[in-house]
């Protein structure tokens, strides 16, 4: 159980460290297709956080 919640943790702070990085890149270098990729990549890591944090990560393959 404490391994779960371990794992939780860090996979929640990699994302917030992502978070703070893509926000200062599209603070410091005003782009609008680089702010448009940058959203688009912080949506399919928050959303692939979310189905592993939430413990959906079954393949149905």
């Amino acid at each position: 159980m404490t391994g779960d919640i371990l794992n939780r943790a860090m996979a929640l702070l990699a994302f917030v460290l992502l978070t703070g990085f893509v926000g200062i890149l599209i603070g410091y270098v005003t782009r609008w297709d680089l702010a448009i990729m940058s959203m688009i990549t912080l949506v399919l890591a928050g959303w692939d956080f979310w189905h592993t944090a939430m413990g959906n990560k079954s393949d149905h393959h």
